[in-house]
């Protein structure tokens, strides 16, 4: 038995809508609670700053 039909091309990634963005929301807003959202924020925040840093320095450090 095939998990995907070979005739399934699958989802784009790319092809969110509003009305998925608000259950995914929604759904967040359940699991964590309203209280740690922004505790969560700032964390993604810093993980994204600290990633570009990260690469930045990568790109200058490499350069010959």
């Amino acid at each position: 038995m095939l998990l995907f039909p070979r005739h399934f091309k699958g989802a784009a990634m790319g092809s969110l809508g509003i009305p998925e963005l608000i259950i995914i929301l929604l759904i967040i807003l359940v699991l964590f609670g309203a209280s740690r959202l922004p505790e969560i924020g700032r964390g993604i925040g810093k993980g994204i700053k600290n990633f570009k840093a990260a690469t930045k320095d990568g790109e200058n450090d490499g350069a010959p």
